[in-house]
């Protein structure tokens, strides 16, 4: 964020109600000016919106008089603000950037065994991927970075394999921030070390290793404590974290801290992607750290996506945009990418091509009527679930069909950027799950809010089911007994749940967010922009959106909004840049 928010109309009542706790007692005993209000107010907006801290001037920071430090000060007091250089922090933010960059500088420093990889340098042929395993078998710190298809997991099955080689008896931790994306880097993984080439190097240990989240490799617990911390580090020579995009300031503070000396840490990820949903964008702020440039590497030759490729052609055309006329980003994406048009279905099949469809929502403001006909198009993307789902019913639950069905489902969702109104997720849902329940063999089986197909995604970490934030399950009648009952797989931990344990407000995930579709892959995405979401929109959450997908895209789009979204580069205010610069270079 460049600019400081006007906090007369966009302050939450929850923004006021903690700028007025941090301005009374005790933390301040004297009067207070309207301006250092509003300063309070702007900072609190400003780290809801992930930036860690807030631009100022001398003049802002001493309206807030005793309740504000000097950073040469604060590591010696505990006070509500500290001011360092031009930037304005809440302590806390300040205090896990000066910790992060400590661990980054420890782990910069740290010197590790030697590993001989001249006998394995073939196993890789494109440069950037050779230069990333030479980093990962000399660096304790190593990023690894590039967009879809660039091979990162294709690089790592083939450095863990070359490392568990050289130092037999490794110890292995492979991480990512959300059940979804550990999923994902297992199915990943797994391919990627079954390749022939790998036959002699991957052994059976390194083929059953299972991802697990940050937050359960930390051993995070309700009270948000972690059981491995720089006391007592985790027992890996190894720590492997997909998805490194996504870590926040506090998640990246506490993993580099639980790193053991002799240890190597590999982070992976897509810096074009959204940064985290907390404070912090602590993987691009790393990525520019000039000390760091022998601890990264970024892989530019995509497989996934060919030179003719669409979905690669308009992840490139995104990341190419400048602010520019309306009119001429609508011009050139018609002309490099797709030409609007009324959505179709798309049939998927192995060997196709990219499709990207796009259709502009109207201008004016839609009837309930065109709405209805634009959610009958999304379940275009559905119909293969609905029809599996049936065929399940039909043949008296047959659990022999849930991986068949596991598969179609996640072969396609629809992807939002807001949560409320005729585009956000609650209403994407709703209908989603009117239509599917338009089979009357479904719609027999409803039972409160649960019927045979509701996805669904937890929305916190229930510590006692080992379910986390982001994890999806699909709703299925499974006999027991004799009788049958409502349970929940969950495809990522190979479980299921009782719906009766389950919490109320759990989500059905027919449609999700954008920023919690991060870690997940599928073969056809459709994103939805309506007018509401312009102020919410950039880059980076629309190249996230599409690089979703595998083989489809559909845009259903309001014209204003996706200019803004192929126009507008997010740039969160954060000093860990300025930080671990500084104490690299001291």
């Amino acid at each position: 964020m460049t600019s400081q928010p006007d906090t007369e109309n966009q302050v939450d009542e929850w923004i006021q109600q903690w700028s007025s706790y941090i301005l009374g007692a005790p933390y301040n005993t004297e009067p207070v000016a309207d301006s250092a209000k509003q300063l309070v107010q702007q900072l609190l907006l400003a780290a809801q919106q992930g930036d860690s801290c807030l631009l100022v001037n001398q003049h802002q920071v001493m309206t807030l008089g005793q309740m504000v430090q000097s950073s040469a000060y604060a590591e010696n007091s505990v006070i509500p603000f500290v001011h360092d250089g031009e930037r304005l922090y809440l302590y806390r933010y300040w205090s896990l950037e000066q910790q992060l960059s400590d661990q980054v500088l420890r782990l910069k420093q740290q010197t590790l065994e030697a590993v001989n990889i001249e006998a394995y340098r073939e196993l890789l042929t494109d440069p950037f991927q050779r230069q990333a395993l030479q980093m990962s078998v000399t660096q304790s710190l190593n990023i690894i970075t590039g967009g879809p298809g660039t091979g990162k997991t294709y690089t790592l099955a083939r450095i863990i394999a070359v490392l568990n080689q050289a130092q037999p008896g490794l110890r292995i931790a492979l991480a990512a921030p959300t059940g979804k994306a550990a999923q994902r880097m297992k199915e990943a993984l797994q391919n990627s070390l079954n390749d022939p080439k790998l036959t002699e190097l991957a052994s059976d240990e390194l083929k059953q290793l299972t991802p697990v989240t940050i937050h359960r490799l930390l051993g995070l617990g309700t009270g948000q404590k972690p059981r491995y911390h720089a006391r007592q580090p985790l027992p890996y020579d190894v720590i492997v974290v997909d998805e490194a995009s996504m870590l926040d300031l506090s998640l990246a503070q506490m993993l580099l801290a639980a790193v053991s000396s002799q240890a190597r840490l590999i982070l992976l990820g897509d810096a074009n992607q959204l940064a985290s949903v907390d404070v912090g964008s602590v993987l691009a702020d790393l990525q520019q750290v000039t000390a760091l440039a022998e601890n990264r590497v970024h892989l530019v030759n995509s497989r996934r996506f060919g030179q003719d490729a669409l979905i690669g052609k308009m992840a490139a055309f995104i990341q190419q945009q400048a602010e520019q006329p309306d009119a001429d980003v609508l011009k050139a994406f018609s002309e490099q990418i797709a030409l609007p048009d009324i959505i179709q279905p798309v049939a998927l099949s192995k060997d196709m091509q990219d499709v990207v469809q796009l259709e502009y929502l109207p201008s004016h403001r839609q009837t309930p009527a065109e709405w209805s006909e634009c959610y009958d198009r999304l379940m275009y993307g559905y119909s293969a679930y609905a029809d599996i789902l049936s065929s399940y019913v039909k043949a008296d639950h047959d659990e022999s069909m849930l991986q068949q069905i596991v598969t179609v489902f996640d072969d396609y969702r629809i992807l939002t950027a807001i949560r409320h109104g005729e585009s956000g997720v609650h209403q994407l849902n709703l209908q989603m799950t009117k239509r599917l329940l338009e089979r009357p063999v479904i719609a027999a089986s409803v039972q409160g809010d649960w019927f045979t197909g509701r996805p669904v995604m937890m929305t916190y970490n229930d510590y006692q089911l080992g379910l986390s934030n982001g994890d999806i399950g699909i709703c299925l009648n499974r006999i027991r007994n004799g009788s049958t009952q409502f349970e929940v797989y969950f495809p990522s931990l190979d479980k299921w749940v009782a719906v009766t344990r389950l919490p109320k407000n759990i989500e059905t995930a027919f449609a999700l967010t954008i920023h919690k579709s991060q870690g997940s892959e599928f073969r056809h995405t459709a994103v939805v922009l309506d007018g509401n979401a312009t102020k919410l929109l950039s880059r980076e959450l629309l190249y996230t959106a599409i690089t979703r997908a595998k083989n489809t895209v559909t845009l259903l789009v309001n014209a204003d909004s996706f200019v803004q979204a192929l126009s507008v580069q997010t740039c969160r205010n954060s000093g860990l840049l300025a930080k671990v610069n500084q104490k690299l270079n001291c």
